[in-house]
């Protein structure tokens, strides 16, 4: 059975209401830490407590209004399997946060039987708020966004994420073909701030060889419903679970820059 609009309206408040509170407990945590306190889970992959108690809160409240909805997090996990199912990340620029630098969020998707439908973005140390709803925009406070207007890489910024998933010389290759097409590239260290950027039109593209569904399907809404493209990830239900190759781009760029990276463009926008 597929959502009505009302169901639908219901979790899209609830989703910026709980991304709010959750913003709130991640920044209260974030001016208590002290310098060093956090493990790794892999190869700068950073944990801290922080991460663990906002999830937590995140699928309290969750749990609380949509029993029947499923729920997949960064820390805690979770099935795909759910019709109805939120996609959570706690903080994402997790190595941002333990360093002391102002570049993080949570980021949290509503999907319905494969098809994201909701996405919040919340940095709670600037106040920004990202929002996107499958065929009604995208809006930073408010306000609504366009992806930029730039039509020549070579003023282009493009940003570029780093994952252990795919070999050095892989990430290596890709920076130097972005070089080559004449735009500069920059690295801040959250995918999901990426992409609320490239939605904003603050930069021009964002590439990421592999990221996890938590990181990456609202801020790819967001793209889509500023006027963007993005990439085939994900291309069913199933590929949420796996992760993927990640693009986006403004529409004037998004040719080119998918043929520099070798990453093939959905023919959806």
């Amino acid at each position: 059975m597929t959502l009505s609009t009302t169901q639908l309206d219901r979790r899209e408040a609830a989703l910026h209401q709980i991304i709010k509170g959750a913003g709130a407990l991640a920044l209260e945590c974030y001016r208590k830490r002290r310098a060093g306190e956090f493990s790794l889970k892999g190869r700068q992959d950073f944990l801290t407590e922080a991460d663990g108690l906002v999830e937590a809160h995140i699928r309290h409240e969750l749990a609380q209004q949509f029993p029947e909805d499923g729920l997949l997090g960064e820390e805690t996990g979770g099935t795909t399997d759910a019709p109805s199912l939120w996609v959570v990340d706690p903080i994402d620029g997790t190595a941002n946060f333990a360093r002391g630098i102002d570049h993080f969020c949570v980021a949290i998707a509503f999907v319905e039987k494969g098809v994201v439908e909701l996405g919040a973005t919340f940095n709670p140390v600037s106040g920004e708020f990202y929002t996107a709803r499958k065929g009604r925009g995208a809006m930073k406070n408010g306000v609504a966004l366009r992806t930029a207007f730039t039509s020549a890489m070579e003023s282009a910024s493009i940003e570029l994420g780093w994952s252990p998933r795919a070999p050095d010389d892989t990430y290596m290759q890709m920076f130097s073909s972005i070089l080559k097409s004449g735009a500069n590239i920059r690295r801040g260290a959250s995918g999901a701030l990426a992409l609320a950027w490239v939605a904003e039109g603050r930069t021009d593209g964002y590439v990421e060889y592999h990221m996890n569904a938590w990181d990456c399907l609202g801020g790819l809404l967001m793209v889509r419903e500023a006027g963007g493209r993005t990439g085939l990830y994900p291309a069913n239900a199933a590929a949420i679970a796996d992760g993927g190759q990640i693009i986006a781009a403004a529409p004037a760029l998004a040719e080119v820059l998918a043929k520099a990276v070798q990453m093939p463009l959905s023919s959806i926008e």
